[in-house]
């Protein structure tokens, strides 16, 4: 597929920032979604600054307000998406459950809820080909779904949520693929997961980052986001990526060059997948791609 634009949810930070940056540098038109102008703007100066000509801007993306999404989507102002990467997400610190306005939990609300309710709206523009790459986690490999309490109402705890949350985000792309197939449409659906990308081993991208990796025994096996960046960057314009797959690093699923992974044990759950998809629809009222 020769991608014309992207879409990158969060690619005003962190491992988003990195998707956005190697996309431009590709040629592709890069479109950042953002909750914030100023973060966003900074973004889109710092690429400029590293990839000069980038094609580059941003629409206002909150994905904890589903209501919103839909003229998001509108701002995009396009009748053809290449590709979105559904790479934003929230990971709290501390003991406090936070909700959305809506009433869902924070983390799960908008890292799965927001990027199903997006791929709704998104649906008529990905469906010629499109591809639809959601950035999962490795640490969603060892979680396991409570599908009696998905808001996390009983005893919160914020990194099993956030691993929870991924887990259904990885669910979601896998079930996504399935259906698209059954529907017969040839857009496909990917999943990739960082590996281990850490702040203190990730090239300065002013002001966006400070400072400069160095040497570390961390780098021996682990790596920083600007490496963390590849294998979502690989499910866009890799041309031998297919439907289905989950793309990570090579070395040991932890940092190096992106290859296909397996997909088993909890992610491999067929029936998990279509409880997150039912259960999805009924908390946003949407169903992607049916």
């Amino acid at each position: 597929m020769e991608t014309t634009t992207v879409l990158v949810t969060g690619g005003n930070a962190g491992i988003g920032y990195f998707i956005a940056e190697q996309l431009a540098a590709r040629g592709v038109t890069v479109v950042i979604g953002s909750r914030s102008a100023d973060r966003a703007e900074a973004a889109l100066g710092s690429i400029r600054a590293q990839v000069p000509g980038a094609r580059v801007r941003y629409i206002p993306l909150d994905l904890a307000d589903l209501p919103s999404l839909e003229g998001s989507v509108d701002a995009l102002e396009l009748s053809r998406l290449d590709a979105v990467v559904h790479n934003a997400g929230v990971l709290l610190e501390g003991p406090q459950r936070r909700e959305t306005a809506a009433g869902h939990e924070l983390t799960f609300g908008t890292n799965h809820l927001g990027h199903f309710a997006l791929t709704h709206w998104l649906a008529p523009l990905l469906a010629d080909g499109g591809r639809i790459v959601t950035t999962g986690s490795f640490t969603a490999k060892r979680a396991k779904l409570d599908f009696g309490d998905l808001q996390s109402r009983t005893g919160y705890d914020g990194k099993r949520t956030y691993a929870r949350s991924k887990l259904a985000q990885m669910l979601f792309g896998f079930e996504l693929d399935r259906r698209l197939r059954a529907h017969g449409s040839n857009a496909i659906s990917v999943v990739t997961h960082p590996g281990g990308a850490l702040d203190s081993l990730t090239p300065s991208r002013p002001p966006l980052t400070a400072g400069k990796p160095g040497p570390s025994v961390a780098g021996l096996l682990l790596q920083g986001k600007d490496a963390g960046a590849w294998p979502s960057v690989h499910a866009v314009v890799g041309p031998e990526v297919t439907g289905g797959q989950l793309w990570g690093p090579r070395g040991l699923g932890l940092r190096g060059r992106p290859r296909s992974e397996p997909v088993r044990g909890s992610l491999a759950d067929h029936g998990a997948a279509a409880r997150i998809w039912a259960a999805s629809v009924e908390l946003t009222g949407l169903d992607p791609f049916g």
